[in-house]
């Protein structure tokens, strides 16, 4: 009777034993998928890190051979044609018998057609006289026209000149040329030579506007120029401003895009501006994202303790609203400003968490 017993306890014990060890065995397993998870996890990490890495230094690269492309594009040839079409407008202006001021509908296609039959009858009465010294008592003086920030010249052989005056913020800016001409007052008018910079759409709105409505191109051309202008001002001022605060910033040349990064102890803010419309001063395309900054170490450490998807979730980036509001209704210094000064209160808003390591300066993120 003892023995059977004996054999009965025997048997409880080794099922038990069977049970357990099938049971540890299981845990073992997902013990080791959490870990093969956690080093993917962190693989993937170091392999973003790395991808990020190539793509600055590639993006470094392409903005290099940018600005020696720029610099190339503007060297002697346009700085000649520079200077000799300032000269020609000045020596215009300066010969002018009378400037007159044009406002509002002043400024239409009659006055330009006028402006088109008086250089026509200016160079038709050459070519028949022969002689320039003689007047001509049909020909009232020369009249140059100024429209707004546009300064409309009669040149010699039947062009006219318009000059644009850019300016920020009170203070002027670069001043460009565009020449038009036509064979005769009835046929349409083409662009003969410019300086406005070359990754600007003239040709386009030539071909767009020029031929159809005369007026049109003209104040189109004159709409971009400042434009161009305020966006290239606007960046350059964050950058006097804010040199501290921005690590990173990065634009087109035409400055219709921009990114840069704002620098925060526990955060890397990213912004990234799109104008789609090149005759804007106001971004048409805003991201603004908070990035939770975590070295692999800790990001490992996290899934540890914490379990993997938390850890996933504090990587993935957050909008940033009051910051996108702003840029798309104050000038880029004037919503830097707000978005500085509000940074850390709407960052400890979203990421309670990065509370406890507050101190700590983490590795930067390559801007988006």
């Amino acid at each position: 009777m003892e023995s059977d017993m004996e054999e009965s306890m025997r048997r409880k014990i080794g099922r038990r034993k069977v049970v357990t060890g099938d049971t540890a065995h299981k845990q073992l397993e997902q013990l080791k998928g959490r870990v093969y998870a956690l080093t993917g996890e962190v693989n993937f990490i170091q392999e973003e890190d790395l991808r990020l890495e190539t793509t600055r230094a590639r993006l470094s690269n392409i903005i290099k051979r940018h600005e020696e492309l720029t610099e190339r594009l503007t060297r002697d040839s346009d700085k000649l044609v520079f200077e000799r079409l300032r000269k020609e407008f000045d020596d215009a202006r300066a010969a002018q018998t009378e400037e007159i001021c044009l406002d509002g509908e002043q400024w239409n296609d009659g006055l330009l057609a006028t402006i088109r039959e008086r250089v026509h009858m200016e160079a038709d009465r050459k070519a028949m006289l022969g002689n320039e010294s003689i007047p001509d008592p049909h020909f009232h003086g020369k009249i140059t026209y100024k429209v707004g920030t546009k300064v409309i010249c009669c040149l010699e052989g039947a062009r006219i000149g318009i000059q644009y005056e850019t300016s920020f913020a009170g203070d002027p800016c670069d001043i460009y040329h565009c020449v038009l001409e036509s064979r005769s007052f009835l046929e349409k008018m083409s662009v003969i030579e410019h300086t406005v910079p070359f990754f600007l759409p003239i040709r386009e709105a030539e071909n767009d506007f020029l031929s159809s409505n005369a007026m049109k191109f003209i104040d189109y051309i004159g709409d971009i120029l400042q434009a161009y202008c305020d966006r290239r001002e606007q960046v350059r001022l964050i950058q006097e401003l804010f040199g501290n605060q921005i690590g990173e910033l990065y634009h087109s040349i035409s400055y219709d895009r921009v990114e840069f990064v704002l620098d925060d102890s526990d955060c890397k803010v990213t912004v990234s501006l799109r104008y789609t419309d090149l005759v804007t001063v106001l971004p048409t395309r805003i991201r603004v994202l908070a990035w939770p900054l975590h070295s692999s170490k800790r990001r490992a450490t996290a899934a540890i303790g914490k379990g993997s998807g938390e850890t996933i979730a504090q990587s993935i980036p957050t909008p940033l609203s009051y910051a996108e509001d702003a840029l798309r209704t104050l000038s880029l210094p004037q919503a830097c400003t707000e978005i500085i000064l509000n940074l850390p209160q709407a960052l400890q808003q979203i990421f309670p968490h990065l509370e406890k390591n507050k101190g700590e300066k983490s590795p930067g993120i390559a801007p988006l």
